[in-house]
């Protein structure tokens, strides 16, 4: 079976591809797909940028085709930056911006009071752009005052994961593998391939507001 990650963040590309070693896949990048387009992430949730991404680049590259759309939620900010997660500090914002801006947003909210999570929906599509698998993944945890560690991307270097002292970027990549909320929501998706052999082209579309989509 021939995977395509659909996203253009070298980041989550690396992350994917290595959760995926041993599911079995032969797995394709967006690098492979030079005309591929910039879908834009214009939906209010994360499973609809998952949904979107993963319909689109399916039918353009003409593969099956996982979709994440991912962010940080922290509860003093209400739930910010969610789905703006990428692009908190403007369109072109770097990590390092994004950051400088949490931190900034937080400055006057106590350590106890930081509680956020990461947010990870994973949405699997077929060449004819039908949604056949769709799972949410979490971590729970609260932000530093400060970046720590240079493992990692994005918020890497703010999270602090619940029952931790130290953050993502000073965890690692081990750490990562195991517990992100990328990585559990992959544990779903390997027991959905583990089920189903063949993923079908199902004729009908998925409810758009289910999550754990399994349609065989």
């Amino acid at each position: 079976m021939n995977l395509l990650i659909a996203t253009k963040n070298r980041g989550k590309q690396k992350e994917l591809g290595r959760l995926l070693e041993g599911f079995g896949v032969s797995v394709s990048s967006l690098a492979d797909f030079s005309d591929a387009p910039d879908v834009v992430e214009d939906q209010p949730t994360f499973a609809g940028n998952a949904r979107k991404k993963a319909r689109e680049l399916a039918a353009h590259c003409d593969l099956l085709s996982l979709a994440d759309d991912s962010g940080l939620e922290v509860d003093a900010l209400d739930g910010a930056p969610g789905v703006w997660s990428a692009r908190y500090a403007g369109p072109h914002a770097s990590d390092e911006d994004n950051n400088r801006k949490l931190l900034s947003a937080l400055q006057s909210i106590p350590a106890a009071e930081r509680s956020a999570r990461f947010v990870c929906v994973l949405a699997l599509a077929t060449s004819s752009g039908e949604v056949v698998f769709e799972t949410r993944g979490l971590l729970n945890g609260r932000i530093a005052e400060e970046p720590r560690g240079a493992e990692g991307f994005g918020y890497d270097p703010l999270f602090i994961p619940e029952g931790e002292r130290s953050t993502l970027a000073e965890l690692g990549a081990s750490f990562k593998n195991a517990h992100s909320h990328r990585a559990n929501a992959m544990r779903e998706l390997k027991r959905y391939f583990d089920e189903t052999p063949e993923v079908p082209d199902p004729q009908t579309k998925p409810d758009d507001g289910a999550l754990n989509v399994r349609r065989r």
